[in-house]
């Protein structure tokens, strides 16, 4: 084997005798390298504490966290980028109905009419708003809320505009929703993500819309078969969803509403196949849609203004049908009170502070009486003016121990439903024209009326006018 000069060096030779002296050893060893402390290798960077005693990561840390960091960051510009290709054109399987080419061939259909549409459909949401939410604290009010008790016709007013406001806006609705109804069956139907959040909202507003007035309209025809829950509290939560639905779309929508209201827009923009064959013009379409606003009020209306009801063939109510000319909700039978309203043993408990009355109708009459000329309104929209014969609850009251500042719970001999007591506050308490009313229209009480006596007052829903009183508790605040 042949070696190089230095392998021959650095090897021990098999014939070179192991027993070489140590000077000659270290003359033929390999040359020994010196390590300084320059040369060995670095050390781990200890850790540095920060001024508040947290233990700062190492390089290698920082180094991985950053790394991570710009992948999770590649990764969510790739998915957002992905969440906003365009979808691909449909098949043209689907190229049919609603999404054929010449699906929609009206030329009526353009921003300008759906804007205008909008504005009036969004004022009477908002009038049924105002005036529902009102009917809804008188029944429920919460500390703050204070309600008069004159003028004595104002809660017949604000109801009946919330009930004629509420049918009225049926034609408003379903054009609106015609026209644009070609927008759901655009390509594709989800742009990107902004644009799915607003079709989302535009899908909680037309459904809470459509529920609002569907459910109204049967309370106003008492059909509460239809409605697996109870219609007071759902009609209330559900007008919060819809007007702030409305208030979201309106703020996103808002700058093509101006741009649209400025100009004529012949068309819907996006919309393929929309010929401009069409003859009925925008205006004819707004004229239209506010005739059968229109007409609906007036086949309606006369269930609260009286010198409509002849022309009120739709109207649920009639204010002059039912005992003693007025209409009737809620039967003695149907409350099952018949018996205890009838019982010869019936007297009226009077609770306060100085003490407790028990009242026959007898003792009732010998009391000072009044006369007093009061609507009587109820929450489904009707209302008829009546007159009540009985005892002021002011003079109840005083007799005892009640003061200004006193208010009065009216229980029913009703034993179950939601309206079987009522609170009667301070100013509609002490109100001269409310009573004990044991007359209507100079007879006495008819027993579906609230025989053998009833709380009657200004200024206040039906259903907190209690019939069939059982006891009255007074209490000073």
């Amino acid at each position: 084997m042949v070696r190089s000069p230095q392998n021959h060096l650095n090897e021990p030779d098999d014939n070179e005798p192991d027993t070489l002296p140590l000077g000659a050893r270290l003359e033929h060893a390999a040359p020994v390298e010196l390590v300084t402390d320059s040369m060995a290798p670095p050390a781990e960077e200890s850790p540095v504490d920060d001024p508040d005693g947290n233990r700062a990561p190492r390089p290698d840390v920082r180094a991985s966290l950053k790394t991570a960091s710009m992948a999770v960051n590649g990764r969510v510009r790739r998915t957002v980028a992905w969440v906003n290709q365009p979808l691909p054109p449909p098949p043209d399987r689907f190229r049919r109905g609603p999404f054929g080419e010449r699906a929609f061939t009206s030329t009526v259909r353009s921003q300008r009419l759906t804007s205008q549409l909008g504005m009036a459909l969004g004022a009477a949401f908002v009038v049924c708003f105002i005036t529902g939410y009102l009917s809804h604290a008188i029944q429920h009010p919460p500390p703050w809320f204070w309600w008069p008790s004159r003028p004595v016709w104002l809660y017949r007013v604000t109801q009946g505009v919330h009930v004629a406001t509420g049918l009225a806006l049926i034609p408003l609705l379903l054009a609106k929703l015609w026209s644009v109804y070609p927008r759901l069956f655009v390509w594709p139907p989800v742009r990107d993500a902004a644009h799915a959040v607003e079709r989302g909202s535009v899908a909680v507003l037309v459904a809470s819309a459509l529920f609002q007035v569907t459910t109204g309209v049967l309370n106003i025809a008492r059909w509460y078969g239809p409605m697996p829950f109870f219609f007071t509290t759902a009609h209330y939560w559900n007008a919060w969803l819809a007007i702030g639905a409305l208030l979201v779309h309106i703020g996103v929508q808002l700058p093509v509403i101006r741009r649209s209201l400025s100009r004529s827009v012949p068309d819907l923009d996006g919309v393929p196949g929309v010929l401009r064959s069409g003859r009925m013009s925008r205006r004819a379409v707004i004229g239209t849609v506010a005739s059968a606003s229109g007409v609906l009020t007036l086949a309606t209306a006369g269930q609260t203004v009286p010198w409509l009801a002849n022309v009120s063939v739709l109207a649920p109510r009639r204010p002059s049908i039912g005992p003693q000319r007025l209409p009737v909700n809620k039967s003695a039978a149907a409350a099952g009170v018949v018996r205890a309203a009838t019982s010869p043993t019936y007297r009226l408990v009077v609770t306060g502070p100085s003490g407790t009355l028990r009242l026959s109708l007898a003792d009732l009459a010998a009391m000072p009486q009044h006369r007093v000329s009061l609507p009587i309104t109820c929450v489904e929209g009707w209302s008829a003016a009546a007159v009540w014969t009985g005892v002021r609850l002011a003079d109840l009251i005083r007799t005892v121990g009640g003061d200004a500042s006193a208010q009065t719970m009216a229980q029913s001999l009703q034993t179950g439903g939601r309206y079987r007591a009522s609170v009667v506050a301070a100013p509609h308490a002490h109100d001269p024209l409310t009573l004990v009313a044991t007359h209507l229209m100079d007879e006495p009480l008819a027993l579906d009326h609230g025989y053998p006596c009833r709380l009657i007052a200004p200024n206040r829903p039906g259903v907190m006018q209690t019939k069939w009183l059982a006891s009255l508790t007074v209490v000073n605040r």
